[in-house]
């Protein structure tokens, strides 16, 4: 059963590079809500720091807190594995925290399967385009060829589970694209499926 006092589920999804990450911070820090710090098992990148952008641990470590049915969700994301656990998040949504979620579709689909006694909303965020995807990408430190051209290939399979949410925004300007989400959340905007779908269209 929901109850009023307890606080929202709310998933940011995206295509890697795209911008949920900075997203959740900026909505973090200005709406006082609670980041779900997530456990992975890839290296930190420059400047990440451990309990406060992942909890960075060894595979062995993760495969027993999935034994342990300690996540929430969890998935493997470019060889990596992430994971959001159940007792921080219950413990601050029942404190009345809104809790964000920086995951990836497959993530967001099995916390949708669950029956929980909180609200969810979510949201897909979309790069204006391409080339400003692989300039993020770059922009974010990331120098491997490879490792680009992976992210951009799997960009064209992620955009499809754009269906699955809420909500979808475009994140051209970050300031922009953060109103709009608060602007959903809060309900004084006008959610424009139409301008999305033509969106889609020119990324695909």
């Amino acid at each position: 059963m929901l109850s009023s006092k307890d606080g929202k589920m709310i998933i940011l999804s995206s295509p890697s590079g795209a911008g949920k990450t900075t997203l959740a911070k900026k909505i973090s820090k200005e709406k006082n809500y609670k980041i779900s710090v997530s456990h992975t098992t890839r290296a930190p990148r420059p400047n990440e720091i451990d309990g406060v952008d992942y909890f960075f641990i060894s595979e062995v470590t993760f495969k027993k807190l999935i034994e342990k049915k300690a996540f929430l969700e969890h998935a493997k994301v470019f060889q990596n594995l992430y994971g959001s656990t159940k007792e921080k998040v219950f413990n601050n949504l029942r404190n009345g925290y809104n809790v964000l979620f920086d995951i990836d579709w497959q993530g967001t689909q099995q916390i949708k399967n669950q029956t929980l006694s909180f609200e969810l909303v979510s949201f897909f965020i979309l790069p204006p385009s391409k080339k400003v995807l692989n300039e993020r990408l770059i922009s974010r430190g990331e120098k491997n060829n490879e490792i680009i051209d992976m992210r951009m290939k799997q960009f064209d399979k992620d955009v499809l589970h754009w269906v699955d949410y809420d909500y979808v925004v475009i994140n051209e300007d970050l300031n922009k694209c953060y109103e709009e989400i608060i602007g959903y959340l809060e309900k004084t905007l006008v959610y424009n499926k139409t301008k999305i779908e033509s969106h889609i269209k020119k990324l695909i």
